[in-house]
């Protein structure tokens, strides 16, 4: 009798420890399932960003290479700006050399015809331009100014008919 009462405990413990296991395992089973639920929308999520991405990739390479095209059409544009500059620097700098020696050769006219009419003539009845060309004289007149370039005129003119010769 103990072995029958013995053996009928032992069944009954499996059975309550069976029951147990099956609740455990179904709840292990929902918790899978919804997280193999939850992987397939991100996997989904991450495809569709994926592809977002590969286009805004795509379109950005091709941004680029647009901004490229055109930065290599304005290359050309750019270095005729600045031959351009260089051109109108060197055409200010030949003006006012032209400048500077047209007031220095009116300044010594003015000096000639001055010591020419006389001392007395001179000084009471100055003409505007002297008194100009004196004023300038004072103002710009230096060590700098002082030895005048006959010479440069000649290279102006033979620049010119380069040009001229080119341009044809």
């Amino acid at each position: 009798m103990i072995w029958q009462i013995s053996v009928a405990i032992i069944a009954a413990a499996f059975a309550v420890l069976v029951v147990f296991l099956v609740k455990t395992l179904q709840a292990a089973e929902k918790s899978l399932d919804k997280t193999t639920q939850t992987l397939q929308e991100i996997q989904k999520t991450v495809d569709e960003l994926s592809y977002e991405v590969k286009q805004v990739v795509r379109q950005a390479n091709s941004i680029t290479e647009d901004v490229e095209h055109k930065m290599k059409q304005l290359d050309p544009v750019l270095e005729s700006v600045k031959n351009v500059g260089d051109v109108l620097n060197e055409v200010t700098l030949a003006a006012k050399q032209v400048s500077s020696s047209l007031i220095g050769r009116v300044k010594k006219t003015a000096h000639k015809a001055k010591s020419t009419a006389g001392p007395e003539q001179g000084a009471s009845e100055e003409h505007p331009i002297d008194r100009s060309m004196h004023t300038y004289g004072s103002a710009y007149d230096g060590p700098a100014n002082s030895k005048p370039d006959p010479g440069w005129m000649k290279w102006v003119d033979i620049a010119s008919g380069v040009w001229q010769k080119y341009r044809s």
